[in-house]
């Protein structure tokens, strides 16, 4: 009778499991390259477990670019995306209701880095014209800055040839062959390539809030998650789930040191250069956010940046409000 008493309570602590396991809810997450440190606070969510303790069971599907990984949300391929707040934007103006619903990048972290081999030929932006620029993937918010930063000098949004080249490795490969004269490219890449070339010129950096304000005239959101609405509007437990989960890593991030976040990062995304990752990670912890908040006038400014730069977005009318909502963030923080 014991026995059967155990094998009782061991089935009964099997179905509690399952139905535990069940009750999570499944959410496809698709990332707009992985392995960039603007993208950490979604990949350590993961790498912490914050998503699960949320009652979340997040697939994370990496993408070359926020481009591609937006396409996947728009086409029913995934539900949300961990990508730049801009694309909501960009989108708003065809029509298109996406939202943010966290932001975890208070800065976007873009630095336009010119090509070793081109080091004392391009000094500026204006040395752009009629070259090649490396970008992660047509249409990404690498794609819209370098536009911005082009009419910023004088020039025309396609005075500079784009080719795709992606965030990680493979943009410094083509930065080393002289594939491309210069690139927009993020952390840890930047960083690796400030280590193996001291001369390194950089035109455009967008890393501190300093800089920041500098190239914008204020702050800048950058990576954030984001969706549909009409999928916040069916699914507002996961939402909250998300926002709340994203939150905790935000906090955890701010509560320890460089060391112990790297050590809870992928080992494939470190790589074998662990100072140089280590270098770049410490020069993007001033980017993320403490509370996951939307800064209305940093939306503000992606909303007069693309105005700017992309004259649909100029004739849209776009509420810039409707681009975004703090509630789900500010339920996460009252917790």
């Amino acid at each position: 009778m014991r026995t059967l008493g155990k094998l009782l309570a061991v089935a009964a602590a099997v179905v509690t499991m399952g139905g535990a396991a069940a009750a999570q809810s499944k959410v496809t997450l698709a990332i707009g390259g992985a392995g960039c440190l603007c993208y950490l606070p979604t990949v350590l969510t993961k790498q912490l477990g914050n998503f699960e303790k949320a009652g979340l069971d997040v697939e994370m599907v990496n993408f070359k670019g926020g481009s591609q990984a937006l396409k996947a949300v728009i086409g029913g391929s995934a539900d949300v995306v961990s990508g730049y707040f801009d694309h909501t934007v960009a989108l708003a103006a065809k029509g298109q209701k996406l939202k943010a619903i966290v932001v975890y990048d208070r800065f976007p972290g873009l630095v336009i880095v010119v090509s070793p081999r081109q080091t004392g030929k391009i000094n500026s932006v204006a040395d752009l014209k009629g070259k090649t620029v490396g970008i992660s993937a047509p249409g990404s918010s690498t794609d819209y800055f370098l536009k911005f930063e082009l009419q910023q000098a004088g020039l025309q949004r396609d005075d500079a040839a784009v080719i795709g080249v992606g965030l990680g490795g493979t943009a410094i490969a083509a930065m080393e062959q002289g594939q491309i004269d210069a690139a927009v490219m993020l952390d840890p890449a930047v960083t690796v390539l400030q280590t193996k070339y001291p001369d390194l010129k950089i035109l455009t950096d967008t890393r501190t809030e300093k800089d920041t304000r500098a190239v914008f005239g204020g702050d800048y959101p950058g990576g954030a998650l984001y969706t549909k609405t009409t999928w916040i509007d069916a699914h507002p437990d996961e939402a909250q789930a998300l926002a709340s989960a994203v939150v905790a890593t935000l906090k955890w991030i701010h509560s320890h040191t460089p060391e112990e976040i790297m050590a809870e990062m992928p080992e494939e995304m470190v790589g074998n250069d662990k100072e140089a990752y280590l270098a770049a990670l410490k020069n993007t912890l001033p980017m993320f956010s403490e509370t996951g908040m939307m800064d209305p006038k940093g939306a503000e400014a992606v909303l007069k940046v693309f105005s700017a730069g992309d004259p649909a977005v100029a004739a849209a009318n776009i509420q810039i409000t409707d681009t975004y909502t703090n509630a789900f963030v500010e339920k996460a923080n009252a917790q």
